[in-house]
């Protein structure tokens, strides 16, 4: 089966400087693929190119089907009324869903005759989020959805979302600072550092691939035998270890499964680490 967002070989520059550089990566169909990482990793770049704002200086970015996009600024006309920014809505796309948008706003108590400027945060990011939804879109690309809302807000939004996600095979990327908003939500993990891809995956499998080791403060190398150390750290006379595959342990040492977010964190300390699929698997 086509992957629903394939990226191969991807660079990006502005003016002298990289933005991204050779990002390969694959997001196969019906996921709901977090993109993680500091300001500045690249993550707006990459999504901006894998909807077309954008065209690389090397590499390519294909979406399978109908691509729908929702910029972190939530774009909407604050002047409109709801119904005028659906009629807007059905008169720039060829594909749209007008019962299900007004279902939707209806259902979550946003009347259509209050102008936008007028609505909360968080129903000005319904409303933006049923725009692109209304638009039957293949894949749905989210930049920080959740940012600036509260946690109501923030609930509701990535409740529309699953419920979407459960109702037909939408494919979501969407970028987050929030590791927690993700636990739930996603099941596959893009993570971009200085833009370069560390890494892509099922989440499940990452988290069965990698293990936090506890124990006396000794050179990384002792207690990883047989597994990889992805970054290292010392608080008192303890080590903490995130590693990457399965060691031998020490005895002295204890071994346990990491969350998402020791996960993420883990490779974000250490830009030279990455825990990516082999060049026959992007794109399979």
């Amino acid at each position: 089966m086509r992957p629903a967002l394939e990226v191969i070989g991807l660079c990006v520059r502005y003016r002298r400087s990289w933005a991204l550089r050779d990002c390969s990566l694959s997001v196969p169909a019906g996921r709901v693929a977090a993109l993680v990482g500091p300001n500045g990793a690249g993550k707006t770049t990459l999504m901006h190119a894998a909807v077309g704002l954008l065209r690389p200086a090397r590499g390519t970015v294909r979406g399978a089907g109908e691509v729908a996009f929702v910029a972190q600024d939530k774009p909407l006309y604050d002047g409109f009324t709801v119904a005028e920014t659906l009629t807007f809505g059905r008169r720039t796309n060829n594909r749209w869903d007008e019962r299900a948008a007004r279902d939707r706003l209806g259902g979550l108590g946003i009347p259509l005759d209050r102008k936008v400027g007028g609505l909360s945060g968080g129903q000005q990011a319904q409303v933006a989020l049923t725009l692109a939804l209304a638009k039957e879109p293949d894949l749905l690309v989210l930049d920080e959805p959740l940012a600036n809302l509260d946690p109501l807000a923030r609930h509701d939004v990535m409740r529309t979302i699953m419920a979407e996600v459960a109702g037909r095979e939408l494919t979501v990327l969407l970028s987050s600072h929030v590791v927690s908003d993700l636990e739930d939500t996603c099941d596959w993990l893009v993570v971009l550092n200085g833009g370069r891809l560390q890494v892509s995956g099922d989440i499940d499998d990452l988290l069965a691939g990698h293990l936090v080791l506890t124990g006396p403060a000794e050179p990384a190398e002792g207690p990883a035998g047989g597994a990889t150390v992805v970054s290292a750290g010392l608080e008192g006379r303890q080590a903490s270890l995130l590693v990457r595959g399965e060691p031998v342990l020490d005895p002295r040492w204890q071994a346990r499964r990491p969350g998402l977010a020791e996960l993420v964190m883990g490779y974000l300390r250490s830009p030279g680490s990455a825990a990516l699929p082999g060049p026959a698997e992007v794109g399979a």
